[in-house]
């Protein structure tokens, strides 16, 4: 039986609904806390990609292992010689610091090179020697493996990084332009510095902070740069405009040179001092004195001049090769964001354009850059995308493989040659090599591994300001068959082994027959001769006739 209520229940039951609409009204402008869902299900697309354990380096672990088997490929597909650098540059000189013989070019005894770069593979060198497996092959082959393994990551972030900014599409086409550009594929594996600073210059991009980057690090990039820098000086010129953006764009402008980019300098510049110090004895700055050299004085032009104009009308275009229209068609496409990219690349241009000594490999380390504008310039085609596709495609096989397996392989096929006459001559101890060819042509103890006397003609350049200074190649090149008949006088100092191009054989041929000399063996080296090198390298042994041949230094 109900019973209505009395007013006082009334009363109380209305001021307990008021209380609850206060207390709701309270709670409505107070942050309510949500918990954290710890599902797979909230996590976006990218998140659960990066969370996946087949990755590595943040990608594919299929990727990274496809892109490794190919720089491999790569460099097994490389057996021709570029510059005398690739050896005589880091190789001889990490010979020279584990086996304690080798052969140390002018730069060293004058300090404008250090020790950093060729410690890296001093220290294969040192492994193998330790493991008794330093052959020959392995000394010629592991570094440059390194260097393979090098520009497989470099070509990752590049994918990793445009993936960021772009789309996987933008970044699918990047990388296949990076791939099979043919100028990559001469010299990604090779040991030289410019490549490891095209390397370290790809990686340090990968965390430098571009618009849209999800991966900038200041620590990581300025760490890289500064590597690169200790390796190859020069490498700061690319770097100036992209570390001036940065600095320009950062609101903590002390705390980034005070936290950041001081203590990284601080840090890599003691270690190459520290290094150096060991090597040379004494404390060197080498970076300074590389840059005063071939920047403030000039002093490279010994090697070589061209006009100012030569980057923009031949060294440029020819790097990118076929890449060319697809790179200016990318200019014209490519957001804003990129600019400061392709302002990268012509202040590179600008500022080697003004040291007389110019070469290809100088400008390797922006080419990368330029493959962002290709692969925009892919992307956006529709109608003629297959077709470009299969032009880039072949033409870049062509010139690679050409470049690689037939252009200028003389001057290293001959080598094995050399290494024959030390292992398996009957007469090792009376063996003797002179290189009668353009100074550095072919490599020396680091393809050979075994103290062999060999010579070859020196080309130091004049630190004396000499006005009329011939170096001793230029010497004998000015009339080689008086210079062969005033240097070896009698038999005895005479070498046994010659190794001369073709284009010198008619010219000392009275020398080569009153010496006893013969013909063993040729290897071709180039369909293009020019000057002082000639199509193909001949080798030539001389019969040894009772006496000790002890060759002349």
């Amino acid at each position: 039986i109900s019973r209505p209520l009395s007013k006082c229940g009334m009363d109380q039951e209305r001021g307990d609904s008021s209380l609850t609409l206060r207390g709701l009204r309270n709670r409505s402008h107070e942050k309510i806390k949500l918990r954290k869902r710890k599902s797979t299900l909230y996590f976006s697309t990218q998140e659960k990609s990066a969370r996946r354990p087949g990755d590595l380096l943040g990608e594919n672990i299929y990727l990274l292992l496809f892109t490794i088997a190919l720089r491999i490929l790569n460099c097994f597909l490389v057996q021709t010689s570029f510059v005398p650098d690739e050896y005589w540059q880091s190789l001889e000189v990490a010979h020279h610091m584990v086996f304690n013989y080798g052969y140390l070019t002018w730069e060293w005894t004058e300090r404008l090179r250090g020790y950093t770069f060729p410690l890296i593979f001093a220290s294969i060198y040192k492994i193998l020697h330790l493991l008794g497996k330093d052959t020959v092959q392995l000394l010629i082959w592991i570094p440059r493996l390194a260097q393979a393994l090098l520009s497989a990551v470099a070509d990752v972030r590049l994918y990793s990084l445009m993936k960021q900014l772009e789309n996987q599409e933008v970044a699918r086409w990047v990388f296949f332009c990076q791939l099979c550009s043919w100028f990559t594929w001469y010299c990604c594996t090779r040991t030289l510095t410019n490549t490891m600073e095209t390397g370290l210059t790809i990686i340090a991009l990968f965390y430098y902070p571009l618009e849209g980057s999800k991966s900038m690090n200041s620590v990581k990039y300025s760490s890289l740069v500064a590597l690169a820098f200790i390796i190859r000086p020069t490498a700061v010129i690319p770097w100036t405009p992209l570390l001036f953006r940065h600095f320009c764009q950062e609101p903590r402008k002390l705390d980034l040179i005070l936290h950041h980019f001081l203590p990284v300098g601080f840090v890599t510049l003691s270690l190459s001092l520290m290094i150096d110090r060991i090597f040379f004895g004494q404390w060197t700055l080498v970076q300074f004195n590389f840059l005063k050299f071939n920047v403030l004085q000039n002093l490279g032009t010994f090697y070589g001049s061209h006009p100012w104009h030569w980057y923009f009308s031949q060294g440029f275009p020819v790097i990118l090769g076929t890449h060319l229209p697809f790179f200016i068609h990318g200019c014209f496409l490519a957001p804003k964001r990129y600019r400061i990219l392709l302002m990268t690349v012509l202040w590179t241009l600008l500022v080697y354009s003004m040291l007389s000594h110019k070469e290809f490999r100088f400008i390797y380390p922006v080419l990368p850059f330029c493959m962002v504008f290709c692969g925009y310039s892919l992307t956006h085609l529709k109608t003629w995308k297959k077709p470009a596709l299969s032009f880039l495609f072949l033409s870049n096989l062509f010139l690679a493989l050409y470049t690689g397996l037939v252009h200028q392989r003389g001057t290293l096929d001959v080598m094995s040659h050399v290494q024959k006459v030390c292992y398996n001559n009957p007469n090792k101890p009376s063996a003797s090599v002179f290189v009668m060819m353009p100074c550095h042509s072919t490599p020396y103890y680091s393809h050979v591994h075994c103290p062999l006397p060999m010579r070859f003609l020196q080309c130091p350049p004049d630190l004396t300001g000499k006005s009329q200074y011939l170096d001793e190649a230029d010497i004998f090149y000015l009339n080689p068959l008086n210079w062969l008949q005033r240097e070896f006088h009698d038999d005895a100092s005479l070498p046994t082994h010659l190794i001369i191009f073709s284009i010198l054989e008619e010219e000392i041929s009275a020398f080569l027959t009153s010496s006893s000399y013969n013909r063993t063996a040729v290897f071709f080296h180039t369909h293009l001769p020019e000057g002082r090198i000639g199509s193909h390298v001949y080798v030539y042994e001389r019969k040894l006739t009772g006496k000790f041949n002890k060759m002349k230094f």
